[in-house]
């Protein structure tokens, strides 16, 4: 009975759910740069206007691609615990343009309270000028969702602007260490997963940077000495970069076009380490194959006939083993032979009474039945003693 109210609340619910047009939201993320959206309970939550909720109730996501269950390639969705936000982060690729309705289902871990948003995400270009120098940087003192929200990117850009050549900085890309192959920390206060960070900008890259990504610098990290950092370091000490694991890409000069294969006839050119074979000749497999089938017929053949030829031709015979005996050996048998017959038929003849060991309450000393109404206490172990 429990179990059918339960089955039947939950239809009811599901049902409400469908019927209830859930609040939609548009955004408009752009191909190339990061993308982050706050997933918190002031903005997906519906509650009464007289109803207050704590800021510490525990709220968890569930986000999905609408008709697929799971997110789009290029999102990706975090949240540390239910009682912090959630985030939606990733970077469109130039084959995301277009519209993508995101669906985000939000849970009340303390009134069991389900509602949800609908994200409309209007993919399209960015204006301004190509970003064709960017870097990558790994950020091991942060987590990915300790840098999505504004204002620690904000200080993150400002800072790595004294490392640069003057010019506006832009976030590219923001992926947690470990979807890069990272190994969970311990949970040792301080042990923090590590966050890699792209930031592209229109201005070239400055000395100093190109120091840190140059083989020298490469070849020190390899033999586990610092790299060579030629100015100072504006990102310490709030952010903690490992300056070993620091990618430069510059865009500004095009890549030369692959060369794109001639066919050819299909004929190798003349190479005189390469002697292709001539045409050979016909040849006939007859004689071949009657020699491979017939020889070892043949040997099977001559082995049967000696076998037969061993055990049905060389027989002796009884009459000839007996003409090689001599007359006394002979007697001797017959007789021994006649003997033992003779006993034999004496035996299966004579009657011989029932064995006094076999018939019951037997005394072995007396030869006489102790009668049934003895009582066996009363008879001596020892019959010398009676």
């Amino acid at each position: 009975m429990a179990a059918a109210l339960i089955w039947i609340l939950l239809a009811v619910l599901l049902a409400g759910l469908g019927d209830a047009e859930a609040p939609q939201t548009t955004l408009q993320p752009l191909v190339g740069r990061v993308f982050v959206h706050t997933l918190d309970q002031e903005a997906v939550l519906r509650h009464p206007e007289h109803i207050d909720v704590p800021p510490t109730t525990p709220v968890t996501y569930h986000a999905h691609l609408q008709g697929h269950p799971d997110l789009p390639r290029w999102l990706r969705y975090t949240q540390r615990s239910p009682r912090q936000p959630g985030f939606l982060y990733g970077t469109p690729t130039p084959e995301d343009r277009g519209r993508q309705v995101i669906e985000v289902t939000a849970y009340n871990r303390d009134s069991f309270d389900t509602t949800r948003q609908r994200l409309v995400l209007l993919i399209g270009d960015p204006e301004g000028p190509l970003l064709p120098y960017q870097a990558e940087l790994l950020v091991c003192s942060h987590d990915v969702e300790e840098v999505l929200p504004s204002t620690p990117a904000s200080r993150f850009l400002t800072a790595l602007g004294g490392l640069w050549e003057p010019g506006e900085l832009q976030l590219l890309n923001i992926t947690s260490a470990l979807d890069r192959g990272g190994r969970v920390p311990l949970p040792i206060e301080g042990r923090k997963e590590g966050v890699y960070i792209k930031v592209g900008s229109t201005s070239p890259f400055s000395t100093c940077l190109k120091m840190v990504a140059s083989p020298d610098s490469h070849a020190r990290c390899a033999q586990g000495q610092p790299p060579l950092l030629s100015c100072y370091d504006t990102l310490a000490p709030h952010f903690r970069v490992d300056w070993c694991n620091v990618s430069l890409v510059d865009k500004s000069v095009p890549e030369p076009a692959d060369e794109v294969p001639t066919p050819g006839d299909g004929i190798l050119e003349h190479d005189p380490f390469f002697c292709p074979p001539t045409e050979a000749t016909d040849r006939d497999f007859l004689t071949d194959a009657l020699v491979t089938l017939l020889v070892p017929l043949l040997v099977a053949l001559l082995l049967t006939a000696l076998l037969a030829y061993v055990m049905c031709c060389r027989r002796e015979g009884q009459l000839k083993r007996d003409l090689a005996t001599s007359d006394i050996q002979m007697v001797h048998h017959c007789t021994i032979r006649g003997n033992t017959e003779e006993l034999r038929q004496m035996a299966s003849s004579r009657e011989v009474p029932r064995p006094l060991s076999t018939l019951p309450m037997f005394n072995v000393r007396t030869g006489e039945r102790l009668p049934p109404q003895v009582d066996s206490a009363q008879v001596p172990l020892i019959l010398d003693q009676h």
